[in-house]
């Protein structure tokens, strides 16, 4: 799918310990200490897990043109799903991560106790609904079938997409946190919930499916021209975002990564690349 190595649940279990060993360093640098006060040998890579499309893409754009003029080595590591890459960060087995927004970073520290926190947004990629059997929004009809990702904050995300458009109705207040029971009319819809990176596999099996941006695009589709809708840009909280363990904000290989990424060069790489599909967000982080 990509240049990089791809890890998977089987392959980073068995990278663990070779991260382990390149991830963490000393260094009598005093700008290197982190808010914990250790400290990060900036002679190493910073090694960042990240989604092959488009978090990798750009990162591997900031690798070759921009990391070595600003002292920065960088190193990628592909993950294909939302699981491990918090956890390899967390575990110490990478520096950092790309690859989620905020309101699911929240929920996943929640869930599964881990301590790691944003450092800059970068990019929004709005969800969409698409589909291989309608043209047309106004073409989904009672007893059709509509696959939503099936990870908290995502699918929320999904169904408020699918209100804000007409198709569904759901319970005032529930917000992104939003699930099928909190539907209060389906108008005759019927859902199947998936693990976000499958969703766009199972396009020719159902009506339709809301689809992660990233993913969409990995499935070559064309957000900004295949979506039948697409989520909204302004005021969007769902900026994707670097984030580490906490303690290591400070690390002076992650500050010089954030000025990159927040560079006009990387700006003008979004918009020529992605042509609105994605698009930049170098804002402050968002708190849920």
């Amino acid at each position: 799918m990509r240049k990089n190595i791809k890890i998977t649940a089987v392959a980073a279990a068995t990278a663990a310990l070779a991260f382990g060993l390149t991830a963490c360093g000393t260094s009598s640098d005093p700008a290197s200490k982190s808010e914990t006060g250790a400290k990060a040998d900036t002679s190493k890579a910073l090694v960042v897990a990240a989604s092959p499309t488009p978090h990798a893409d750009i990162l591997n754009f900031v690798k070759k043109n921009l990391a070595a003029k600003a002292g920065l080595k960088l190193e990628v590591k592909e993950f294909t799903d939302y699981v491990l890459p918090n956890t390899a960060t967390e575990n110490g087995q990478v520096d950092a991560n790309f690859f989620q927004h905020v309101p699911y970073l929240d929920d996943f520290n929640k869930k599964n106790n881990t301590h790691i926190v944003a450092v800059a947004n970068v990019h929004l990629e709005p969800l969409g609904l698409y589909s291989k059997k309608v043209k047309d929004l106004k073409d989904i009809k009672a007893g059709q079938t509509i696959a939503v990702p099936n990870d908290t904050t995502n699918e929320g995300r999904a169904l408020q997409l699918l209100a804000a458009n007409g198709l569904i109705t759901v319970k005032d207040g529930v917000g992104t946190n939003a699930k099928l029971s909190d539907i209060t009319d389906k108008k005759g819809l019927e859902f199947k919930e998936l693990e976000a990176a499958t969703v766009p596999r199972a396009l020719n099996d159902v009506d339709a499916a809301v689809i992660n941006g990233n993913y969409a695009i990995e499935a070559k589709l064309q957000p900004a021209k295949d979506a039948l809708v697409l989520e909204k840009s302004e005021d969007n909280p769902y900026a994707n975002i670097l984030a580490v363990k906490a303690g290591n904000e400070k690390d002076a290989r992650v500050q010089k990564l954030v000025k990159l990424l927040h560079s006009d060069e990387v700006k003008k790489f979004i918009e020529d690349t992605y042509q609105g599909s994605v698009v930049p967000a170098f804002g402050p982080v968002a708190k849920s």
